[in-house]
């Protein structure tokens, strides 16, 4: 196992769907991971950050959406604008290896957006997808039967106390990891 840096993420968008919908929040925990001495990897973290995004088609949004990711104006009164955030998270996550519950839906929100604001891809090209990791560390295990965020917490005793906000699910993407790397 080689050393990396890892960067778990979780956004909240206005809706599904990239080419309509908007980020409005990125909740990312930094990681370094390195071989232990027993071989396996041990992963620390390095820092963590949180980004309420500023919607600019707030009227797009899908109303189940917003109710989820618990939006609200007034706590979105000073969101950073969109530009800046995904600068942020560009330079926080140059090089990294992001993971990610669902990595194909929060990449397809980064590629556009990074797009959008005329940014280049710096992170690295691998991109992991958690349920997938799960699914290889625990196939032969009949206690887990899905690999959902709330599953997977509750299978390794992960307590994510404010689900669907992005900082929250990045922590419990970062602890569930943790677990099954020490598998």
């Amino acid at each position: 196992m080689k050393k990396a840096k890892l960067v778990f993420l979780d956004l909240e968008t206005t809706g599904t769907n990239p080419q309509k919908h908007e980020i409005i929040e990125i909740g990312c925990v930094v990681a370094r991971q390195e071989p232990g001495p027993d071989g396996k990897p041990q992963v620390e973290k390095i820092e963590e950050f949180d980004i309420k995004v500023k919607p600019k088609r707030i009227e797009d949004a899908e109303p189940g959406a917003l109710r989820v990711n618990k939006y609200s104006e007034s706590e979105w009164l000073f969101a950073t604008e969109p530009e800046d955030a995904i600068k942020t998270l560009a330079e926080k996550t140059k090089d990294a290896i992001i993971v990610a519950q669902n990595v194909s839906f929060d990449w397809a929100f980064i590629a556009k957006a990074l797009h959008e604001h005329g940014m280049k891809e710096e992170m690295n090209y691998h991109k992991w997808d958690l349920a997938s990791i799960a699914f290889g560390a625990l196939k032969d295990d009949d206690s887990i039967q899905k690999f959902t965020m709330r599953s997977l917490c509750e299978h390794f005793g992960v307590v994510n106390e404010n689900a669907h906000t992005a900082l929250s699910d990045a922590r419990a993407t970062f602890e569930v990891y943790k677990k099954i790397a020490a598998l």
